[in-house]
């Protein structure tokens, strides 16, 4: 155990080094920038709530010193105070490195974090800009004395100047903490980040613009999206718009009507490209009473001139199809999902089958019978070859965190299981494969924060490994109002991804789209002149 007054030494000296931050050292990331971290380790942090031990970790002639966290006694946390930031930043990233010494730690188990910030603003409470972390759930390292760094949230917005108050807590609670023994916290690291670039508009006129779709047709930019006066989906009015961009989204042209039936509300709900590169868009038809539902597949080779290709009569009327993606030997395939959002055991999900290019379709049930926690929905998925698909899931339960999807048999049989993906609400997944890297971008926006989130794997790395998903980088900001803004849908043009959400305050919404580099892509934001 540390001698207090050899604690008190080490925390004065630090927060003396602190006060001399520097923003010498900025690097760019995919959003925008990021300044010199600081750091808290065990010495600099003191007991919050419960009663966590200061204690050396040791392994042969290395002594380590860490909070030991509890694996069975809940409410245990601890706490530290960093100076305020510049008003060059914007927010800030909090990452946690953890270990463990029992020889019991390997992959089969999982343990449980999250972090409470609040900042010191003059003038104000401090409980003021309190915000609550998600609970992130990782796989344990393959041994003891392994350590692990995890992201608990990678974007919160501070006040320049003021202190920043960070508490980190273990949740043995949680069902996904299936470690029972200790584990040790050595460090926390907080990253200041620059503003990200602000999203193009394609379409801001009064009502609730939402629900947006954006696909590329070669180096033109579609973007369809819905509008009405709520967030209502069978509103008699609503109706199904277009425009397009051939210079990156930043500038569109004038908005053309895709779909406008009298007495139903439409909705786009899924996009995707046939075998010849042309357009598909699935645009979902409620009558205003609910007594007619009908799902619409449109065609386009301009994003201009839509034309009706199909409405499959189908056994299991679905909540939405969602996007088209080709899979070989098999054809066209689209997943889908069914339900009524109650308590009931009455939700599933499945896929669609063209082998005709779309003109005929073919439903398949994958799982049935399903209660609400359990039911992936709005699914978005990738081919990623030799006969295997790759799929996420928005949840409907708060508090849990996005499903994964895997098949290795071209779809026929399918594995559904949890992710660690859980700074999430109502958020719904969107997913671009890099043909030269690899690598799988999941886009998806917190609603209620409302941040656009990514998160970069190589799919090999979680596909047997739902647990294993790398933290979140904030790639965009919009509306905070919960179910006023979101649904990320993505698309890609040569080496940047376009993101298309929704953001506003009903009754009025507005229709955005972000430019973002693709992984391993310099971004286009830079520091101020003044802190380069």
């Amino acid at each position: 155990m540390w001698n207090i007054s050899r604690h008190l030494q080490f925390s004065l000296l630090y927060l003396s080094l602190l006060t001399a931050i520097t923003v010498a050292d900025e690097k760019r990331n995919p959003g925008g920038w990021q300044g010199t971290p600081v750091f808290l380790n065990a010495s600099n942090m003191s007991i919050a709530t419960g009663q966590p031990s200061l204690v050396l970790m040791s392994k042969g002639s290395t002594h380590i010193p860490v909070w030991s966290l509890s694996g069975g006694t809940t409410g245990q946390s601890v706490a530290g105070v960093v100076p305020g930031f510049p008003k060059e930043y914007a927010a800030v990233k909090v990452e946690i490195v953890v270990t463990s010494n029992d020889a019991k730690t390997s992959p089969d188990f999982a343990d449980v974090y999250r972090v409470h910030l609040a900042q010191m603003v003059e003038g104000a409470p401090f409980t003021d800009r309190y915000a609550l972390g998600k609970p992130v759930r990782t796989s344990l390292p393959a041994g003891p004395f392994h350590s692990r760094t995890i992201v608990l949230e990678s974007f919160y917005e501070v006040v320049p100047n003021a202190p920043l108050t960070v508490r980190i807590q273990r949740e043995p609670g949680d069902p996904g903490d299936t470690f029972v023994r200790p584990t040790g916290l050595s460090l926390v690291k907080i990253t200041p980040l620059g503003a990200l670039p602000k999203p193009s508009v394609v379409e801001e006129v009064s009502g609730y613009n939402s629900w947006p779709m954006i696909q590329a047709i070669g180096e033109k930019l579609v973007c369809t999206y819905s509008r009405g006066t709520a967030h209502q989906i069978h509103e008699a009015g609503r109706s199904v718009y277009a425009r397009t961009s051939t210079d990156g989204g930043k500038t569109w042209t004038a908005e053309t009507v895709v779909a406008d039936t009298p007495g139903f509300g439409e909705v786009t709900v899924g996009k995707g490209l046939d075998s010849n590169g042309t357009m598909l868009l699935w645009v979902r038809r409620i009558k205003n009473d609910w007594k007619e539902w009908n799902h619409d597949l449109y065609r386009t080779t301009d994003g201009v001139t839509f034309t009706l290709v199909a409405t499959p009569e189908l056994a299991v009327q679905p909540m939405q199809i969602t996007d088209v993606f080709p899979v070989p030997e098999v054809g066209l395939m689209a997943l889908w999902f069914a339900g009524n959002y109650s308590k009931d055991a009455v939700h599933s999900w499945g896929k669609m089958i063209s082998t005709d290019n779309g003109a005929t379709w073919t439903q398949t049930t994958i799982e049935s019978g399903l209660v609400k926690t359990d039911w992936p929905t709005e699914p978005a998925a990738v081919y990623l070859g030799n006969g295997r698909i790759f799929a996420v899931g928005r949840t409907e339960s708060g508090g849990q965190s996005q499903f994964q999807m895997i098949s290795s048999d071209h779809g026929a049989t399918w594995k559904r299981e949890r992710t660690n993906i859980s700074d999430i609400s109502a958020s719904t997944p969107s997913l671009i494969l890099d043909p030269e890297t690899g690598l799988l971008s999941n886009y998806y926006y917190e609603r209620g924060r409302g941040i656009l989130r990514r998160r970069v794997v190589d799919p090999e790395a979680v596909f047997n490994n739902p647990l294993s998903w790398p933290g979140s980088e904030a790639v965009a900001v919009g509306s905070p109002v919960a179910l006023d803004s979101g649904n990320a849908n993505a698309a890609v043009i040569g080496d940047a991804h376009y993101i298309s959400f929704y953001s506003g305050k009903a009754p009025d919404t507005a229709v955005l789209v972000s430019r973002i580099a693709a992984p391993g892509q310099m971004s286009n934001a830079s520091p101020p002149a003044g802190i380069r």
